[in-house]
């Protein structure tokens, strides 16, 4: 058994100890007397691995001594099993929910993973202990605990964030505009920050996300990082001037040697330049003899065909606020799979094909242009594009020269 299946084996057995922890009642609700004895804190967790999880998380963290409680109220809970669940989170239609953990189960996990966590206790009073209790037993009823979740609004770290500053009632300040789009991040550069170690996942990131992503994004747009939120978290004051945070504690601490990463030395944009040259060398040879070798262009193009009809999907269909529009439509066309088999007749033909005169046009203009489209372009799409502008010219001219 591989390390990565015992973990979702792992994971799998935690995840229902913890969910079944308090909830073999259902409606489970913090009591609220004894208030003072209360202690609220954020709990930030490091970057994971897997695609899902590295960004963070944040959760919620509800002790009290007296009681005998020591809780985590977590909004990542989600279920891999659900019905067509891939395509729910493609369609941005992906649900999560509320779930009560164990403390000591939680950390136990994370520390399995190799992932550090941060404790900042939360300065309340009574009365704000008490207005945040009510809201997350409110939360975790059974017709309230699913959400439906979105990555960069409405996730792990904004619904913890939103809950303390609701029982706050207006009088927490960060000590700085929030709300000014000055940062000179966006949602695609902060993503670039927790992917750099992962080339293909930021790769596969960068074709999803839409010119949306490179709009320039507030201090508490940023926030949905639960990295982030900790940070400004540690600023932040209330309306007496006392800081947001009374204690931090750090229960997990992973030496750096073993959160190191090593990325895969064949990047999306080594294998797309050894693409382009293995396409330079076959259209020179192709030219040279008069062959097509319409084999090829039949697997380049219907690839960039499925990517075009995958990024318009996204496009037309997915709820993600972000995923639209994508100029990589122009490069990666649904025309490429549709009209396939009448441009590659063409092809072996030696035939003129007014599509591929017009695919020469338009991709010769997105090279020319790359740098001024409003979006930013992941570099190891530019081989790719020449791989498609050499084939379709190549083709295009070898048609009109047997046609003299």
């Amino acid at each position: 058994m591989t390390k990565i299946t015992l973990k979702f084996v792992v994971l799998s057995l935690i995840l229902l100890s913890q969910l079944s922890l308090y909830g073999k009642n259902e409606s489970y609700k913090l009591p609220t007397d004894s208030a003072d004895t209360w202690q609220v804190s954020l709990i930030t967790c490091g970057p994971g691995v897997e695609v899902y999880n590295q960004f963070g998380h944040s959760a919620i963290r509800m002790k009290n001594d007296k009681m005998g409680i020591d809780a985590i109220y977590n909004y990542g809970i989600f279920n891999f099993n659900t019905p067509n669940f891939s395509l729910k989170f493609i369609l941005g239609e992906t649900d999560y929910q509320l779930g009560i953990q164990g403390y000591q189960d939680f950390i136990d996990w994370y520390a399995y993973c190799n992932r550090d966590v941060w404790e900042q206790v939360i300065d309340l009073t009574i009365d704000e202990k008490n207005t945040l209790i009510d809201l997350l037993n409110e939360n975790y009823k059974p017709q309230n605990r699913i959400y439906r979740y979105n990555f960069f609004y409405d996730n792990c770290a904004t619904r913890p964030r939103d809950l303390i500053e609701k029982c706050l009632e207006g009088r927490l300040q960060y000590g700085e505009d929030m709300n000014d789009t000055n940062t000179g991040e966006s949602f695609r550069s902060i993503v670039h920050q927790f992917t750099k170690d992962n080339a293909w996942s930021q790769f596969g990131i960068d074709l999803l996300l839409g010119s949306e992503a490179d709009k320039p994004i507030s201090k508490r747009a940023m926030m949905f990082i639960p990295s982030y939120l900790k940070n400004y978290f540690d600023n932040a004051r209330t309306s007496q001037g006392k800081p947001l945070v009374l204690l931090h504690n750090q229960p997990v601490v992973i030496p750096s040697a073993a959160k190191e990463r090593h990325d895969t030395p064949l990047t999306p944009f080594r294998c797309a330049l050894f693409l382009f040259i293995v396409t330079s060398a076959l259209t020179i040879f192709g030219i040279h003899k008069r062959m097509s070798f319409w084999y090829f262009d039949l697997v380049l193009f219907m690839l960039a065909g499925i990517v075009g009809c995958s990024l318009a999907f996204m496009s037309l269909f997915s709820q993600h606020p972000t995923v639209s529009p994508n100029y990589l439509v122009f490069l990666f066309q649904p025309l490429h799979l549709i009209l396939l088999p009448w441009f590659i007749h063409k092809v072996k033909k030696l035939k003129r094909s007014r599509y591929l005169m017009a695919l020469t046009i338009e991709l010769t203009l997105f090279i020319l242009l790359w740098a001024i489209i409003p979006q930013k372009i992941p570099l190891a799409v530019i081989p790719l594009a020449l791989c498609l502008l050499t084939r379709s010219s190549s083709n295009w001219l070898l048609s009109q020269s047997n046609n003299i």
